[in-house]
């Protein structure tokens, strides 16, 4: 089975991947941002690694969907294939920091790419608004991060509303994480679980 997390920049993807997976006794597997050779270079100049740091995170990406369909383990993945192609890529084409030209290769790319690969069997989606995706970013202080701009969250949560309103692969499970402490709330955190339960229970 195929559990996949998203969500925007500093919305907890990783703190509920690692609980889930403690949880439930899953494998976990998370996106490659410490060993990420461009994501640094990326927040300095958006414009010029735009389009590296995408290719980048669509082949990890996609080779995590690869092995884990191959494993026969239930799997808890941090981040989808998808948002790459539905949230950031769009949206820095939106915003001029990657080209037309580089934008129509990389959506070449994903479209060849997301025919051989399966939507998760559960996509657990984490809204939160721009200020708690800020005091979360802050709180984790990645160097990287301090540059990232409000009106880029804004944007990604725009589009990350609009995915999630049309999305139908497979079952969703929407948290408020405005109103949710997953993190250090433990009572929180066995409410989120129950929902998870409700949703997987028809899945096996």
């Amino acid at each position: 089975m195929h559990i996949a997390v998203a969500g925007n920049i500093g919305s907890g993807k990783t703190t509920l991947t690692e609980k889930l997976a403690k949880h439930y006794g899953w494998e976990s597997h998370f996106e490659d941002v410490d060993d990420n050779p461009y994501l640094n270079d990326f927040y300095h100049d958006m414009q010029r690694w735009s389009f590296n740091l995408q290719v980048y995170f669509l082949n990890s990406r996609f080779k995590h969907v690869l092995d884990i369909r191959e494993s026969g383990k239930t799997i808890i993945q941090d981040r989808t294939i998808y948002e790459d192609a539905e949230i950031f890529a769009p949206n820095l084409h939106d915003m001029n920091l990657m080209s037309t030209r580089d934008f129509k290769n990389y959506k070449s790319l994903f479209d060849m790419m997301s025919k051989m690969v399966q939507a998760p069997d559960l996509l657990i989606y984490l809204r939160a608004s721009v200020p708690t995706l800020v005091n979360q970013i802050q709180q984790r202080g990645r160097e990287y991060e301090n540059t990232i701009r409000l009106d880029y969250l804004k944007q990604l949560n725009e589009r990350y509303e609009t995915w999630i309103g049309k999305y139908n692969s497979g079952k969703l499970l929407i948290i408020n994480v405005d109103d949710t402490n997953f993190a250090t709330n433990n009572e929180q955190l066995s409410q989120v679980i129950d929902k998870i339960d409700a949703q997987i229970n028809g899945l096996f």
